[in-house]
């Protein structure tokens, strides 16, 4: 008789169903990515017969939002165990590749490279920490949440911690972490979409937002399970092809991880030249005058507005009496209206200009060595020391926040659930970190190489000679991309140019000199990485409403169907107020995303683990730790980072609430350790948890004990 493995409802499936079920997938997803790579060849040719360049970006669009929405309805349910944990019958193979998908979020595909780029070695931390929190699911997490046997992460403290107020502050910390995270996704999706459809950015993100509905709305993690396999093979093909050819392009070689080394060293000499260039000097002395300049406006700023509209008025004026050309009259006009309306929209206007001035002012555009460890100098004076033993710690700070942060993700964690048994849960962290590392390990070399490119053959080009794909990203957003001749030369200097990290890759193909169908491929990707970790977050901020507060706290009487479709009515409304907190384009969406790891971090890690492997911790432990934890942390970042600062109304110096000089986006180092230590004393002060309790968590850590627990 086959091996029978249980399933979410009690029942099995035979060993040789999974076998024939794994097949058939395999089967699907074979000719799946063959035609895939059979589209984009076909769109290649017709490129080259004279396909215009906007039509082949919606022919990307429609056809890859299109696909995803076909498997999104043809998966659809109304079956909980089917909605919640997609029957808990997805191969290990199959869920290690949709879990990479979850997890290639806008800011791994799009940010995590253009971070590197921007800030060399320190960006490595993201790679550093993000990977290896994956080493922490695998060794204290995902095998033994799959073995208590629950829909979500506050079902599992709810059931652990035997109580409703357990699972109702877990609810609390999974919507905060996953909302904060999920408008990031949703900024991704407008920008990508703009960029492939030329839609304004407002009308991309709700155009995107219909592509992520279709999937999780339709079918919940049975849908999404099924379509990130589908995304994780689109984005890991077009976030490779363009860095094999630029490595082939510059060196000959087809595999840029083992090369990328060699053109560092090209880098760091490039790095030298640039910062010995005249012209970049004289550039970098006319962003420092900007900025001395609007420091004198700053101390009067009342006589500074008077003399900046008597000067504008006038040039206006001049400009009429002269009977200027229509379009200097208009640029003058438009000068006048500009001008701060009052002395508090002047000031916070030249503050921000100052800084923005004050940072390019600076060699290399503001960049560090891409090769400098940290900042500052350990043998130099005692400021340099400073800077340097800060940069260290902030470097292991972070990584310590994104490793322990992934641990605790509720959406990642999720997806263990999906798995036939645990030891297919356990397999799936394995190639979960697999197809993960494939991107991770290209990551620092596509930095390198666009570096180079950028280095080499764009600096020095005569503004009139500037590539198209410069001014088509401007007219995207000037934020990401803008260059300006600041003095005068008609040649671009580094210093010259300012460009987001948001961008990097997407632009990579342009930088490289690629047809364009290999943009739209790499947009199309990207769109897969956002969509795949909305579609996650957004189940995930449902189910918790649906599932652990409605029919677990409110009405344990609710039929499945009533809570299946009050999940789909939770998630519509979610995405559409994520939605449009992303069309505000809020101007910290990078510090959003990182704080959702010291959140997940902070409140979920200490319980989860000490849930797991202490069996008196009780539900006042719990409940108090994930307090005192998420709320350490949400203290020290409203009293350190400047927009929150902002929106809390907070007034006192930053250097007050400063820590060990740790910056706000690794809060969870304070909020961690504060959960263990909260979590421990009260569960050794207060009573312990019922026997039943303890005898279940023994067993889910020693099954050979045979405590007759399923």
């Amino acid at each position: 008789m086959a091996a029978k493995t249980p399933n979410s409802a009690g029942g099995t499936f035979s060993a040789t169903t999974q076998k024939g079920f794994k097949q058939q997938l395999n089967k699907v997803y074979t000719f799946y990515t063959g035609g895939f790579l059979a589209f984009v060849i076909v769109l290649a040719v017709l490129e080259q017969m004279g396909l215009p360049k906007d039509w082949i970006g919606l022919i990307f669009l429609i056809a890859t939002v299109g696909l995803y929405a076909g498997i999104g309805i043809m998966s659809r349910t109304t079956d909980a165990a089917e909605y919640y944990v997609a029957g808990r019958r997805v191969p290990a193979v199959y869920n290690g590749m949709a879990t990479g998908a979850d997890w290639m979020s806008a800011a791994s595909f799009i940010g995590m490279a253009g971070t590197l780029y921007l800030s060399g070695y320190g960006g490595l931390a993201f790679i550093l920490g993000w990977t290896g929190g994956y080493c922490l699911v695998a060794l204290f997490l995902a095998p033994y949440l799959r073995k208590f046997g629950q829909f979500t992460i506050p079902d599992f403290l709810g059931a652990r911690y035997e109580g409703n107020l357990p699972r109702f502050l877990g609810i609390i910390a999974a919507i905060l972490c996953s909302f904060t995270y999920v408008v990031a996704q949703i900024y991704g999706v407008g920008l990508i979409t703009t960029r492939l459809s030329g839609l304004a950015f407002e009308v991309g993100i709700f155009v995107g937002l219909g592509g992520i509905l279709v999937c999780s709305f339709l079918g919940g993690m049975r849908a999404v399970t099924w379509t990130q396999v589908a995304q994780y093979i689109i984005l890991i093909i077009a976030y490779m092809i363009p860095v094999v050819w630029l490595s082939v392009k510059q060196t000959g070689v087809p595999i840029p991880q083992a090369i990328y080394g060699y053109q560092l060293e090209k880098v760091t000499a490039k790095e030298k030249q640039l910062i010995d260039d005249p012209k970049e000097k004289e550039v970098i002395a006319i962003f420092k005058q900007r900025a001395d300049d609007l420091a004198a406006k700053l101390k009067d700023v009342p006589t500074a507005m008077e003399a900046d509209k008597a000067a504008a008025t006038k040039k206006l004026d001049d400009l009429k009496a002269a009977n200027a050309p229509a379009l200097e009259v208009q640029a003058a006009e438009k000068v006048v209206a500009a001008l701060p309306r009052d002395a508090g929209a002047a000031t916070k206007a030249w503050t921000a200009a100052k800084a923005a001035n004050e940072a390019r002012a600076k060699p290399l555009g503001g960049m560090p060595r891409h090769a400098q460890q940290y900042a500052g100098d350990p043998g130099g004076d005692e400021k340099a020391q400073k800077a340097f033993n800060e940069s260290r710690r902030n470097f292991l700070a972070l990584v310590f926040c994104l490793m322990v942060g992934t641990a605790a993700l509720p959406h990642i964690l999720m997806r263990y659930y999906t798995t036939p048994s645990v030891k297919q849960a356990r397999e799936s962290v394995t190639w979960s970190l697999f197809f993960i590392f494939l991107l991770y390990f290209t990551a620092p070399a596509l930095a390198v190489l666009v570096k180079y490119e950028v280095f080499t053959v764009l600096i020095g080009t005569p503004f009139n000679h500037l590539p198209d794909w410069i001014a088509a990203w401007n007219k995207v957003d000037p934020t990401l991309l803008s260059v300006s001749d600041v003095n005068g030369d008609g040649i671009l200097q580094l210093g010259e140019m300012k460009i987001g990290g948001d961008i990097i890759v997407l632009a990579t193909p342009a930088i490289g000199g690629l047809p364009y169908v290999v943009s739209g491929l790499v947009a199309a990707g990207g769109l897969a990485a956002a969509l795949s970790t909305a579609d996650g977050l957004l189940l995930t901020i449902a189910n918790a409403l649906s599932h652990d507060l409605y029919y677990k706290m409110i009405d344990p009487n609710a039929s499945t169907s009533r809570r299946v479709t009050l999940s789909k009515a939770l998630l519509l409304v979610v995405a559409l107020a994520a939605a449009l907190v992303a069309a505000q384009k809020p101007a910290d969406i990078l510090f959003l995303v990182s704080a959702a790891f010291s959140f997940a971090a902070a409140a979920f890690f200490p319980a989860l683990v000490l849930g797991i492997f202490w069996k008196r911790a009780n539900k006042w432990g719990a409940s108090l730790g994930m307090i005192a934890g998420l709320g350490t942390t949400f203290y020290y970042m409203v009293t350190t980072q400047p927009w929150l600062r902002g929106v809390f109304g907070v007034t006192s110096p930053i250097a007050d609430h400063i820590w060990w000089g740790i910056q706000p986006i690794s809060a969870g180092l304070f909020g961690v350790p504060v959960g263990f230590a909260v979590i421990i004393i009260v569960s050794l002060l207060t009573g312990a948890p019922r026997q039943d309790t303890q005898e279940l968590v023994e067993h889910v850590r020693y099954p050979d004990l045979n405590l007759g627990k399923p």
